[in-house]
Formats: C-alpha cells, structure tokens, sequence
C-alpha cells in the first residue's frame, strides 16, 4: 500500500532576531526527530520530501539518516507566509491564526490566505498523492493542516489543526483516504484506517 506521510517539524529555538523561516529545532525538538526516527513508522521509508526551512530540513535529515532515504528540498511547500508581520508573540500569532482558519479567503494583517497556501501545496506536491512506497513529507502545522483538510474533504477548521508541533497524518495513495489525522511523531501510531472518503 503506498503511504504519504506528513511531519511537522517538532520544537524550535525561538529567536526574534533570526528570520522564521531560518529557526532551528530546539534540544527538545532534537531529541524527539532523533526518537521518532526509531519508532516502528519510520523504519521503511523509501523518500523524504521537504520544506526548504531549517527547521524542517533539520528533522528530515534526522528521519534520512535512521531509514537511508533520500532528501529532497522543495522551496515551495513551506510554512503560511508570516512575513507581512514578522515575528510576533505566541498570543498574537495564535490571534492571527484563528482569524486565518475562520476565514480562509480573507488575510489576517496580510498573512498569506489559508485558501492560496492550500493551492500552493497541492500544487507543489501533486506529483505525490497516487505514489508507491512510503513517503514522508516534512514540513509546517498549518499548511500541513490546510492540506490534510483538502485530501480529507474537511472544512478549513483551526479545530483540525495539530495539537502541537511534531506530529503527523497518513493518506493512502492506494486508497485515496486519509487514515489518521495528526498524530505525535514520538508515540505509538494508532491504527491506519479510513477517516473520511475523498
């Protein structure tokens, strides 16, 4: 059966100074990549697709090494462009967020919109969803979320959106379905079974 898998990247060093997109996973977010990167889940893995953002290409490299799959960047499957407010508080960026979630078609303070961010990676990523194998795709919580949305048949809900970083969901390619939702990357994976049909 062939398998997408999407991770977030899992806990950063939070750094107003640094761009966003240039963060790298903190001690913790480490130490997590490098145990999940032993769990049953990861241990045939044929291909790893991800994010051109350092925090991302970080916990490929980690999930690359342990499977002796290959990594390869994509620059256009990263995070929901922030850059109209920079880096803001943890209340305000979870703020924007809601307002992001609850009206896709609208711009939170120039965010950009949920509804461009999820065809910018369905079409960046479109070469993958009927594929053989097990591939991992590394990337962002909230395009990640926008994303299984699409595939799930699943309104645009923040309450889909995963319940911290370092998780993961599962889509059949074989069976066009999702078979779980986000999941931590670092626990028991539940059983894959259909959750919605396309």
């Amino acid at each position: 059966m062939g398998l997408v898998r999407y991770v977030s990247h899992p806990e950063v060093s939070i750094d107003a100074s640094i761009p966003v997109p240039e963060w790298s996973l903190s001690e913790v977010g480490r130490a997590r990549a490098e145990f999940a990167a032993t769990c049953q889940w990861a241990s045939d893995i044929d291909r790893i697709v991800t994010s051109s953002e350092t925090k991302a290409i970080e916990t490929a490299e980690i999930l690359a090494a342990a499977a002796g799959a290959a990594v390869e960047v994509r620059d256009r499957i990263g995070e929901i462009d922030r850059s109209s407010t920079g880096y803001v508080s943890h209340e305000r960026h979870e703020e924007l967020a809601d307002r992001l979630f609850a009206a896709p078609h609208e711009s939170a303070e120039g965010w950009e919109r949920a509804v461009d961010a999820t065809a910018r990676m369905m079409m960046h990523l479109d070469d993958l969803w009927d594929v053989d194998g097990h591939v991992v795709i590394v990337g962002h919580g909230g395009v990640g979320t926008l994303v299984m949305c699409a595939l799930g048949g699943f309104p645009v809900a923040r309450s889909r959106d995963q319940p911290h970083g370092g998780c993961h969901w599962v889509w059949s390619t074989s069976e066009q379905q999702l078979l779980h939702e986000w999941h931590p990357i670092d626990a028991d994976e539940p059983p894959l079974r259909s959750v919605r049909t396309r």
